[in-house]
């Protein structure tokens, strides 16, 4: 589709939140596709190929860490790209680096932070695209996913290796 950046599925149980980060992913050029809570993240996860997953943590029936656990578990989405936004603890962000979230940003945050964010993602998840078919990749990480920094640094957005850093 010419013009469209990437598809993001956006999981938060707040209506208002998916909404905000819809209007401002698609006025970038975005196509979204959003769920109420991880239960109907992992349904739809296969039938829309998102480049990027943004979760909310705290969600019923099936919480943001726990969803992420379960898309790095399937082999299907384990290099996907996820991006906890949630007003995380520093125990939530700890326990999102476990379970191999690849970034975080903090509500309320910055629609521009926002946008700068999934940019950063979709492009990690292309570049991995296209090293997966290259034997010799740049990517020596572990599991598969690049390392390095998705941003320069603000206050609300950390990368995953940024675990010093305050988190909300």
């Amino acid at each position: 589709m010419p013009g469209v950046s990437g598809r993001v599925l956006v999981v938060d149980d707040n209506k208002v939140i998916r909404q905000l980060i819809r209007v401002n992913l698609e006025l970038e050029g975005f196509e979204v596709v959003t769920a109420a809570d991880g239960a109907e993240a992992l349904d739809m996860v296969h039938r829309v190929c998102p480049d990027v997953v943004t979760l909310d943590v705290v969600m019923p029936r099936l919480d943001g860490l726990r969803t992420a656990a379960r898309l790095r578990d399937d082999p299907g989405t384990r290099h996907l790209p996820l991006a906890i936004i949630s007003a995380c603890t520093q125990y939530e962000v700890e326990s999102g680096l476990a379970v191999g979230v690849d970034a975080f940003l903090s509500k309320p945050f910055e629609p521009a932070e926002l946008v700068r964010l999934v940019r950063q993602l979709v492009r990690r998840e292309r570049t991995s695209a296209v090293d997966d078919g290259v034997e010799a990749s740049s990517d020596d990480s572990a599991d598969g996913r690049p390392d390095g920094p998705t941003d320069g640094g603000t206050d609300g957005m950390h990368e995953a290796g940024q675990v010093g850093r305050t988190v909300g």
